[in-house]
């Protein structure tokens, strides 16, 4: 019998715009609150920025309610970023609070898919053994 199995599975909606209006009222602030250097500058080379903050913000709530937690103590948005493959395929990375959370829940591996249009982003995360 194979022993993979969810250990939780999470997803999230953000809006575009409110996206996009913390970008222009706070700027810099805000980035350096929620994303990781990586993701800020993966996200800021696009002309459409927003929208892939907004799928990087939903993927982030969405590893939050996969592991169980939403954001509680040590776990924060920056507890979890998204960083791409080559190919475009995006993967999860942890910080050292989520990564001994993710080690004492025995997980193996965590999948997310993120989706965005120009209104909204959409992101789905799998916590699995």
């Amino acid at each position: 019998m194979n022993s993979d199995y969810i250990i939780g599975v999470g997803t999230d909606i953000c809006d575009v715009a409110r996206i996009n209006n913390m970008l222009t009222k706070y700027g810099e602030n805000f980035l350096d609150k929620v994303f990781t250097k990586e993701e800020i500058k993966y996200c800021s080379a696009f002309p459409n920025s927003a929208e892939h903050y907004a799928a990087r913000f939903a993927a982030k709530e969405a590893m939050s309610k996969a592991f169980g937690t939403g954001f509680i103590e040590k776990i924060t948005l920056k507890s979890f970023s998204v960083l791409n493959q080559k190919n475009g395929m995006p993967y999860a990375v942890f910080d050292d609070n989520a990564k001994k959370l993710f080690d004492e829940l025995g997980a193996k591996k965590m999948s997310i898919s993120l989706s965005h249009l120009k209104d909204y982003a959409v992101a789905f995360a799998i916590l699995s053994k």
